[in-house]
């Protein structure tokens, strides 16, 4: 099937030089400060002394919850500008600051990614087992709208609610299944939980914040970026996504139920599928070109209806994909009860069978042109 392109760069459209790219970085690390002095004020630090963690409500919990999802939101999007448009940045600098920016906004996500799964994973039990289940919020959208439950932030400071169903109404086998993924999660949760408020309180960190207020009134561009236009790097971003999708299976991806993801489904090896790589890889590309887009557009950018779609498809993808790695890990647990293994078993084949629609969804929205209105 023809790979059809992003809406091309309007070449009648007048240069966009270094100081748009300048003015972008500065926008967000004056985001990236205020949401540092927001999640500090509301208990969020891990340096903050108990008794006034305890004075903070529910009220400065959520706030805590924002100021940390807008914390990686910012530093995604810094590192994101920094990758496409390094060739008009100090190199020393910039290469330095990109992979702090990455353990940060990685750290930062964790915590709340483990509870996500697990209660993705607790309602697809019910849903296997034909339960009633009640629908609850999980994730948030960011500005763009684009961004899914994973993609938040963990909350430092305060444990997220993953709201996951009674077990009351489930068989044995499932109910342990679940009991067993809870146990697994929950645990690792609390891990990166710890991680995360260690690491808002080292000098790593800190010396990462420095970089940022440093960056809010100083961008270190090159000489040649006062007069260098954004649109070519930007469009490099842009044929690197459509070259990788190019490279996806997408005429398979076009048939629903082509049990796809089920190959290698048994298999001991505990590492990732070997297919989800290319989708991964394709869904960290499409943000690359999005955040490029808010470069060259700022608030004038509109919105792309099929990115904003795809987008959401690669994310459902992802978060299938790593719910069924968790259930195969739940699976391998030694001296588990054979039912307990065969509800794993089943949840793990109802993720692939998600991961491939969410493939389905990618190949859809992927083929309209449709663009929306600013």
């Amino acid at each position: 099937m023809a790979q059809q392109h992003l809406e091309p760069t309007d070449p009648t459209a007048g240069t966009v030089t270094g100081d748009a790219l300048a003015g972008y970085l500065r926008a967000q690390a004056t985001e990236f400060l205020r949401a540092l002095r927001l999640h500090r004020e509301t208990g969020g630090d891990g340096g903050a002394p108990a008794r006034a963690r305890s004075r903070v409500g529910d009220n400065g919990s959520e706030q805590s919850v924002d100021a940390a999802r807008a914390l990686r939101r910012s530093a995604r999007r810094i590192s994101a500008s920094l990758h496409t448009f390094r060739p008009l940045l100090d190199t020393d600098w910039s290469e330095s600051i990109r992979p702090e920016l990455a353990w940060l906004s990685g750290t930062l996500a964790m915590e709340h990614a483990y509870a996500a799964r697990l209660e993705r994973l607790l309602l697809a039990l019910h849903r296997l087992s034909g339960a009633a289940v009640l629908p609850t919020q999980s994730g948030a959208v960011d500005a763009a709208g684009v961004t899914g439950a994973a993609d938040a932030p963990a909350a430092p400071g305060l444990a997220v609610s993953a709201g996951p169903p009674e077990r009351g109404n489930l068989t044995v086998g499932a109910a342990k299944a679940g009991a067993l993924l809870e146990r697994q999660l929950t645990l690792a949760r609390t891990r990166a939980h710890s991680t995360a408020l260690q690491a808002l309180g080292s000098s790593r960190f800190h010396a990462v914040a420095d970089n940022i207020a440093l960056l809010a009134s100083e961008v270190p561009l090159t000489p040649a970026a006062a007069t260098a236009d954004l649109r070519p790097l930007a469009a490099a971003a842009e044929e690197r996504l459509t070259d990788a999708v190019a490279a996806l299976p997408l005429v398979t991806a076009g048939h629903p139920y082509n049990a796809e993801a089920l190959i290698h489904g048994l298999s001991p090896d505990p590492a990732p599928h070997p297919q989800d790589a290319p989708w991964h890889q394709v869904r960290l590309l499409l943000r690359l070109h999005r955040y490029a887009r808010e470069v060259l557009h700022g608030d004038d950018a509109r919105v792309d209806v099929r990115m904003l779609t795809a987008g959401q498809a690669l994310n459902r993808h992802r978060d299938a994909s790593e719910a069924a790695g968790a259930a195969a890990q739940a699976a391998r647990t030694p001296r588990i009860a054979p039912a307990t293994a065969y509800a794993l078993g089943v949840l793990h084949a109802d993720q692939r069978h998600e991961v491939e629609a969410a493939r389905f969804a990618f190949q859809q929205s992927w083929q309209r042109q449709t663009v929306g209105t600013p």
